[in-house]
């Protein structure tokens, strides 16, 4: 962890009740593996001691997804980042999961990408909010399964992180990496607050383009847009000022893994992630395409919601 990544210092000043995470996903260019690595710490409502957890997740091409889980661990209280026992991220990512081991560091070329308003994150006014302090790294070094060891170089990915009172009721996410610099990334969820429940999934939207991020606030431009949550993926299809947004994500049955884990509160969630998940992802101005990607295996997915 540098001085120069305030985003991915841990934000929990001892509250009870909340949800920390720090997450990367990432695909391998040459063999298209995608890795997935999540790191929770959790407060529980009930005042309980806060303690760390996560998984890893490795999706081979053409194998059922491997997921080993690591913790809980009483929380440390690191000076920065996250540690569970043997795992830890602090600007590097290190770990052993079962039979699942990891060392891995990145590159950095760009700053903070903001799904949610940069007000949202930093002032916590909202139940909760996701940031992406890495929108494009680039990841090297080993996942080591068993005796099988995927040595990766320049691995295109992202550090993402969430912070608040624990997960939503329904989601979908996606990040899509579009190529030389330019990125796109989906929070569409349904808030667990009486009456924000019922409404529909309210899609955030946003871009990292050569000509800047785009669009410049994706909660004001959320109402304009429209979410359709599945088992399988979700769409997202709407108007931003003079662009309409189309964006469909599907996860292929067989390469998608479910991980059942628990809120602060105790409530059991379900999510299903894919990082072999295929998307298209259009900007449309008038009835003409401005800008189009096809994302064939290797976007980065998940939907996911509560269980009981």
């Amino acid at each position: 962890m540098t001085e120069t990544d305030p985003d991915q210092r841990s934000r929990w000043r001892g509250q009870a009740g909340r949800l920390e995470v720090w997450y990367t996903t990432l695909t391998d260019p040459v063999t298209g593996t995608g890795v997935w690595i999540h790191h929770e710490l959790v407060a529980p409502t009930d005042g309980g001691p806060a303690h760390g957890h996560g998984w890893i997740a490795v999706f081979e091409p053409g194998a059922p997804p491997l997921l080993r889980r690591f913790g809980p661990e009483p929380w440390p209280a690191p000076d920065s980042g996250f540690a569970c026992g043997a795992v830890r991220y602090d600007g590097t990512l290190a770990g052993a999961a079962g039979d699942v081991t990891w060392e891995l560091t990145s590159t950095v070329a760009d700053e903070t990408l903001y799904t949610f308003p940069r007000w949202a994150w930093q002032r916590e006014l909202l139940p909760a909010a996701q940031v992406v302090p890495r929108p494009t790294a680039r990841f090297s070094g080993t996942v080591r399964v068993g005796g099988r060891e995927l040595v990766l170089r320049d691995a295109p990915g992202a550090d993402a992180r969430i912070y608040g009172h624990g997960n939503a009721e329904r989601w979908g996410w996606l990040h899509a990496d579009l190529g030389h610099g330019e990125v796109c990334e989906v929070v569409a969820a349904v808030s667990t607050r009486p009456g924000l429940n019922r409404l529909p999934p309210l899609p955030l939207v946003r871009f990292r383009l050569s000509a800047g991020d785009w669009p410049r606030d994706p909660l004001v431009a959320a109402p304009g847009l429209r979410a359709r949550l599945r088992r399988d993926g979700f769409e997202v299809r709407g108007r931003v000022g003079r662009r309409r947004v189309r964006i469909v994500v599907d996860l292929p049955e067989t390469e998608t893994v479910e991980v059942d884990y628990r809120d602060p509160d105790g409530a059991a969630l379900l999510c299903r992630n894919s990082l072999r998940a295929s998307a298209s992802v259009e900007l449309l101005r008038g009835h003409s395409v401005e800008r189009a990607w096809t994302l064939d295996r290797v976007a980065h997915a998940e939907v996911g919601g509560f269980r009981d």
